[in-house]
């Protein structure tokens, strides 16, 4: 720096020797003292303006940063150990049904609202908040905290999924129907329980395990687990040609999930199982009890080759139940399978995450976001054992088969229409009587629902 400003005040000094050779030599003196205290000046200016960028600099290295996208909003520490994650999702449904003799509403329904927070402190803690406020009821869906050793094995501990079923691990803003086949009636929803999971064989092979309350098909904890009985869970899910990117098999995914363990209700089984339109076709008699063995086991495949979806999975779940506190035991085995695809008619890749349109909805700019069609069937036979001792005849199926046909319209990622119509045929046990009391079952429930997400 001080040679360059000589450099500079050279020039200026031969200037003046040459244009005035009678300009006394005290006065050339005074001139270069005031240049020399001119650099000064200029050299602290220089110094404190790099200590203004540096502090500037420790400062943006050390602020917490601030991320938003369609995938929510997220403040992390500057070292990315600790983050705080908001997002949400909204669903707003309308159900017509057709041919039912006004045996079912039509109906608008918000059918989820929730406010997702999840986050991480000190590196390696994870933590997860969902509350439900949709609905007729508020209720939490996930609370759990993470531990993270490494990529293969972490744990968790709270209420979340168990992971039995394949759908129903699918986030709800991304299956390919608006609700998930009546397969999902026989496998345990959200319940309590400690979890260890991880990637193993280069990310070709995905495990999850616990011990968890128990709650029977379709169900969720109460946020409670008072009893001595409780649930072993195991899933196992690989992707063989992850590694073969110029595969048609590399989007292939198999697995296999299982729970075991003895299920003892003081009270009469709860809930019931229902059709896509969400009506309940089947449910225990109210003095019927869960009392001894109970497993179930679920093989399933998932497959995506560019814009084309596939996913197929079939459930057995078999309880041991009591027509009250001291009748006749019996054991009883429920079956369900489902076969789901899905087109991206505009060329997006299909993905068990959802699909991310090239260009949002934008018609000033000639773009649509994104189309895809959906198909599937879906089939759950009760076992006839069930009837009549455990279940009446009279007002229940014994058989549900459906066939689905649906339309979904991605504006963006976070942004979606959906249009679905189902058709469900019902069967009933051999010498059944004529449903006489449920008027839902007394033809086929032909539903369409449509639906408008933002999911963030």
């Amino acid at each position: 720096m001080r040679n360059s400003t000589i450099h500079r005040i050279a020039p200026v000094l031969t200037a003046l020797f040459a244009l005035s050779p009678a300009i006394k030599a005290n006065e050339l003196s005074q001139t270069a003292d005031r240049l020399n205290a001119l650099e000064q000046k200029i050299l602290v200016i220089e110094r404190n303006q790099e200590l203004k960028d540096e502090s500037a600099a420790a400062a943006a290295k050390s602020a917490p940063k601030i991320t938003i996208t369609d995938k929510g909003f997220t403040l992390a520490s500057a070292d990315g150990a600790n983050s705080i994650q908001l997002r949400g999702l909204a669903q707003l449904d309308s159900r017509l049904f057709f041919d039912d003799n006004g045996a079912s509403p039509n109906a608008f329904v918000l059918r989820r609202a929730r406010i997702i927070v999840e986050g991480t402190f000190a590196k390696n803690f994870s933590f997860q908040l969902v509350p439900e406020l949709g609905g007729s009821t508020v209720s939490i869906l996930d609370a759990n905290l993470g531990v993270a050793v490494n990529s293969a094995l972490a744990f968790k501990f709270g209420k979340l999924k168990s992971p039995v079923g394949l759908e129903l691990l699918q986030s709800d803003s991304w299956t390919f129907f608006n609700e998930r086949s009546i397969v999902t009636n026989l496998v345990p929803n959200r319940d309590l329980g400690v979890q260890a999971s991880g990637t193993v064989l280069n990310g070709t092979v995905n495990y999850s395990a616990g011990i968890f309350g128990g709650v029977p098909d379709g169900g969720s904890s109460n946020n409670s687990d008072f009893d001595n009985e409780k649930d072993f869970v195991a899933r196992v899910y690989a992707t063989p040609f992850k590694a073969t990117s110029d595969s048609p098999l590399t989007g292939l995914s198999l697995g296999i999930s299982t729970s075991v363990g003895r299920e003892k209700t003081a009270s009469g089984l709860t809930g019931g199982y229902k059709t896509d339109g969400q009506q309940t076709f089947f449910k225990y008699a109210s003095t019927t009890v869960s009392d001894g063995q109970s497993w179930r086991i679920s093989p399933q495949l998932d497959y995506r080759y560019g814009p084309f979806g596939l996913i197929g999975e079939y459930v057995v779940s078999t309880v041991n139940v009591r027509p009250g506190a001291t009748g006749t035991k019996a054991e009883l085995q429920n079956k369900a399978w489902q076969v789901a695809a899905g087109y991206v008619l505009t060329g997006e890749n299909s993905s068990y995450n959802g699909v991310v349109p090239k260009s949002n909805f934008d018609p000033v700019n000639g773009t649509w976001g994104a189309f895809e069609l959906t198909a599937r069937y879906a089939s759950l036979k009760i076992d006839d054992v069930a009837f009549p001792l455990y279940a009446s005849p009279a007002t229940n199926a014994d058989e549900a088969s459906s066939i689905g046909i649906g339309l979904n319209w991605y504006l963006a990622k976070a942004v979606a229409f959906k249009f679905d119509y189902y058709q469900t045929k019902f069967g009933f046990a051999p010498g059944a009587p004529a449903v006489s009391s449920s008027a839902i079952l007394r033809q086929d429930e032909k539903a369409l629902i449509t639906r408008f997400q933002v999911s963030f």
